[in-house]
């Protein structure tokens, strides 16, 4: 499938729908649930090699669903140091056989290396890009706007920009005020994700960044699947009278809306679903319908109140 692209701020093009496939979800130093007494060796010994063999088959598992999304003509892939090792990124464009110039990369820096402050940050962006075993980032963001921290965060990333290691510079999660202090104090961004879902519009947001020129990519495109979205009739109708899916219908009202949906699905036929989204259009008054969707329903954390340590 060829994707059409958009064209950002320092004219760099970017995909108009990405795949997020987030953290694998296990890792292998995780405590067992139960703990085993130390005299008991060969228990020990046997949990650890159960963990041993279920990480590697979860490795597997991941990296096939990447890389399969990948095949079925995903481009931009977005990923965070706050997931785990990028190289299990870099094994699925491998196993994908689809060139490395072809995709999209997102680096994205983690709470802990902005609590740790601008060196750690320096640090975590080489590695992150040795991990994905490129020379550079299509481009490089903060996860949240760190209170105290990412000022001097999205410093580091400006230099990052200059030296060549990315090919554009984001945020993630960012309010107005965040985006102004910014500029303050290094460039403009390039990209902003934000959550958005016809359940949540930020209107005001979205035209704020817009009017800057500012890329938004939206996460919770779907709303997790909310049932306060998926079955409403007015949607189902306007899905059935598509011939598409629900979801679809939700995916292109992010790009008729001039947003880059960001979608999870590790699934290969909802993978497919997803990306079948070009070759229908919304009509205006069915777009307006699915604004008036808005309740203001917030699923993740509001960046203005909430505890960064944990995510």
């Amino acid at each position: 499938m060829n994707q059409s692209e958009r064209v950002i701020c320092n004219g760099v093009e970017i995909p108009l729908i990405g795949l997020g496939p987030g953290g694998m979800g296990y890792t292998p130093n995780a405590k067992p649930s139960t703990q085993v007494p130390r005299w008991n060796v060969p228990l020990r010994a046997w949990n650890k090699f159960m963990r041993s063999i279920r990480y590697h088959f979860q490795r597997s598992e991941y990296v096939s669903a990447v890389a399969n999304g990948i095949r079925a003509g995903f481009r931009l892939i977005d990923y965070s140091t706050a997931y785990g090792n990028g190289g299990l990124i870099a094994d699925a464009i491998e196993k994908s056989a689809v060139p490395r110039e072809d995709i999209f990369l997102t680096g994205r820096i983690s709470n802990r290396a902005q609590f740790s402050g601008p060196s750690a940050v320096e640090d975590q962006i080489k590695r992150h890009i040795e991990e994905y075993r490129t020379d550079h980032v299509d481009v490089l963001m903060f996860h949240w706007p760190v209170t105290g921290c990412f000022e001097k965060t999205w410093r580091v990333i400006c230099k990052a920009y200059e030296k060549g290691l990315a090919r554009s510079i984001g945020v993630a999660n960012c309010h107005r005020h965040h985006i102004e202090a910014l500029m303050k104090c290094g460039l403009k961004p390039m990209i902003n994700q934000f959550e958005v879902h016809p359940l949540f519009t930020q209107k005001d947001l979205i035209k704020y960044n817009q009017d800057l020129d500012i890329q938004v990519e939206s996460y919770t495109p779907i709303a997790r699947n909310d049932d306060r979205l998926m079955r409403l009739p007015k949607l189902r109708q306007i899905a059935k009278s598509h011939g598409k899916t629900t979801v679809q219908v939700v995916l292109r009202w992010h790009i008729q809306h001039d947003l880059i949906p960001i979608v999870r699905s590790r699934n290969n036929l909802r993978q497919k679903e997803n990306l079948n989204i070009f070759d229908f259009e919304l009509s205006a008054e069915e777009m307006r319908t699915i604004d008036g969707f808005n309740i203001n329903a917030r699923l993740r954390y509001d960046p203005d109140n909430c505890d960064f340590s944990i995510l």
